[in-house]
Order: structure tokens, then C-alpha cells, then sequence
């Protein structure tokens, strides 16, 4: 049975960062890095010119010498507070009250808690304690598509179920002066903090996505390309050179699913300017057709499991032709793939 998602609802954090602040930043920390030059190169070039943190730049979870233990406390609580607003306002925007919630599905991996959002949500929403929980805690970068997709999965099993998800990361609690590859330096310019949240139902509600059919691909021998690392400092994001070009190597396996269906839009994770326009091309799109990540990359930057969501609520401010044929979009650390075939309803 189809899943048809509701318009998601975006909280971004308080503290909007520009891109030239970033390298002002970088300059100030690392004026004897070998590559200083570089540095500052590809993070004007990274395709952010603006995006916003939980915290200013210079507190000590951002760029300052907070340890895992205040970081994962201070991450976990904003992003738990952006989570709870936009919960409420997608089911505000949806016309239903707590109680109509059957499923819950979130995706955090921004900081290691236990319990995680699921069940934090599930009293800070007053849901019934009888809702169902998918947790989703290290997906990372397609948390939202995933997300979407486990959600299809519980309205496929019980086709009257209303299932709610949501997605929060605050990546600038994985900003550490302590990483000084050119990766990390890039990474420290693209990433930004945010939560979404949807609904996902067996009947259509209102406007927007109808999900047709799901898949999902790990690529081969690629575990090393982007990863977790966990220290007395915090969570690290780390990668390869190989990361840089995972995208294309899973785009084969994409095009194969899709077959011969010529897509008519997308919602892309905004993971570099280059995931966005070589995905595109694989779908048979252009740069416009994409514009909505694109928009989101140079607006609010890599929001990791809650960047389709925001790419799909700016879908929603310039829609598609009713019935139009789509394709949802992620990938990750893994090297992981979720992708969704989708129809647009008006």
C-alpha cells in the first residue's frame, strides 16, 4: 500500500554562521597549518554560504575545547528542544493531536543517549506510551530518507496507522579544532544544525509525496570512507579520498533500480555540490531540477538526516505537476543508499 508524506516543518538552530566566519575562524586556530591556503580555498568552494549552529561559533561545543561529556549532553539537549518544535508544528500542520500518533520514527546521530529522541519525544509530545519506535541512532546523512522509508514499512503493515517522523543532528558539536585533514576542514564549512519532522499515512491528508517503492544499498568494501570516531574530545567525522567519489560509485546500482522511468523531479541530499548535480545527471535531471538542494546546501548547509526533509519542504513551496514521477535521494556513511520512488499529489 502507498505512503504518503505530509509536508515536513524545519527548525533550524538560533545562530545563523557565515561562510566567511568560518574561515576567519580556521585562520585565527591554524595559522602555521602546511596547507593553510588550501583550507581556506575549499571552504569557500564548498558550496555553504551560510548555515546555522544551536551555539555561536566560539562555545565550547563548537569551536571551543569542550570534552564528549558536556558536548553530547549540551547536542542531545538542542537538538531534543528543535525536535519537540517541529513535531508539534507538523502535526499542527497535519490537523491531528498527539494522540492520533500510532508509530514514531527518529533518526539522531550527532550524539551517543540513552534513551535517544524516540523516547524523550514520546513524553515531551504526551504520545500515547503505546506507540510504536523505530530509533534509527548512527544512519547519519540519509537518517531522513531512511526514516521515510521504515516509516513506509509501518504503514505498509498497518495501513490506518499515522506514523510521525523526525529527524535532528546538530553537526556543529562535531567541529573540533583538533581535525586538521583538508577533509576536516571542509566538513567543518558544510555541516549545520536543524530538526524536521513529518507525517507519514496510508491516506492521503494533504499535498506531497506518495511513495511507490523503496530501496536500499550498502556499497561493497566501503566502511572506512566515512565514519564515527569517538574520544575524550567528542564524536569526529572522518574520511577517505575515496568518500569523495562514493556517490558515483552507487549510482549504477540507482540507475539499474530505477530502470527505464525518466523522473520528472527530485528531492537529493544536499551533500556537497557535487552529490547534487552528479545525481541529478543520473536521474536524467538538470541543475533547476535540483535547485531545491541546491538551495538548501547554500542556505543552511549539510543538515545531515534532516536534509531531504528541508529539500522536500522547499519542494513544497514550488511543486511539481499533480502525479508527477520522483525520486527521494540520500546517502551516507556505509557507504549507504536509501533512495524512495515517488509520485507527487496535489
Amino acid at each position: 500500500m502507498p505512503a504518503h508524506v505530509l509536508r515536513p516543518q524545519t527548525v533550524l538552530g538560533d545562530h545563523k554562521v557565515t561562510t566567511s566566519e568560518i574561515a576567519e575562524d580556521v585562520r585565527l586556530h591554524h595559522p602555521d597549518h602546511p596547507r593553510l591556503r588550501a583550507c581556506l580555498r575549499v571552504i569557500e568552494n564548498c558550496g555553504v554560504r551560510t548555515r546555522y549552529f544551536t551555539r555561536p561559533l566560539d562555545s565550547p561545543t563548537v569551536a571551543g575545547a569542550a570534552g564528549i561529556d558536556e558536548r553530547t549532553r549540551v547536542v542531545f539537549a538542542d537538538v531534543l528542544a528543535m525536535a519537540e518544535r517541529a513535531a508539534f508544528a507538523a502535526l499542527d500542520a497535519a490537523g491531528l493531536e498527539a494522540g492520533d500518533i500510532d508509530a514514531i520514527v527518529t533518526t539522531h546521530t550527532t550524539s551517543w543517549t540513552v534513551p535517544n529522541l524516540d523516547i524523550n519525544l514520546i513524553e515531551r509530545l504526551g504520545l500515547r506510551p503505546t506507540v510504536r519506535r523505530v530509533a534509527l541512532t548512527t544512519v547519519a546523512c540519509p537518517g531522513g530518507a531512511q526514516a521515510l522509508i521504515r516509516a513506509a514499512d509501518l504503514v505498509a503493515a498497518r495501513p490506518r496507522s499515522k506514523v510521525l517522523v523526525i529527524a535532528g543532528e546538530a553537526l556543529s558539536g562535531i567541529y573540533h579544532h583538533s581535525d586538521t585533514s583538508i577533509e576536516s576542514m571542509i566538513y567543518k564549512a558544510l555541516f549545520g544544525d536543524a530538526a524536521a519532522a513529518t507525517v507519514v499515512t496510508g491516506e492521503q491528508l494533504g499535498p506531497g509525496l506518495m511513495i511507490e517503492d523503496t530501496f536500499e544499498y550498502v556499497l561493497p568494501n566501503s566502511v572506512e570512507r566515512q565514519a564515527g570516531l569517538v574520544d575524550r574530545g567528542g564524536i569526529h567525522f572522518v574520511s577517505t579520498k575515496q568518500a569523495l567519489s562514493a556517490a558515483n560509485d552507487v549510482l549504477p546500482q540507482l540507475k539499474a533500480w530505477i530502470g527505464t522511468d525518466h523522473p520528472e523531479f527530485a528531492v537529493i541530499h544536499p551533500g556537497s555540490p557535487r552529490i547534487i548535480t552528479d545525481t541529478a545527471a543520473a536521474l536524467g535531471l538538470s541543475d533547476h531540477d535540483a535547485r531545491h538542494s541546491s538551495e538548501t546546501l547554500a542556505h543552511e548547509g549539510n543538515i545531515g538526516g534532516v536534509s531531504v526533509l528541508r529539500v522536500l519542504e522547499r519542494t513544497h513551496a514550488e511543486p511539481p505537476a499533480d502525479g508527477a514521477r520522483g525520486y527521494t535521494v540520500a546517502f551516507g556513511p556505509g557507504f549507504a543508499t536509501a533512495a524512495l520512488r515517488c509520485r507527487w499529489l496535489s
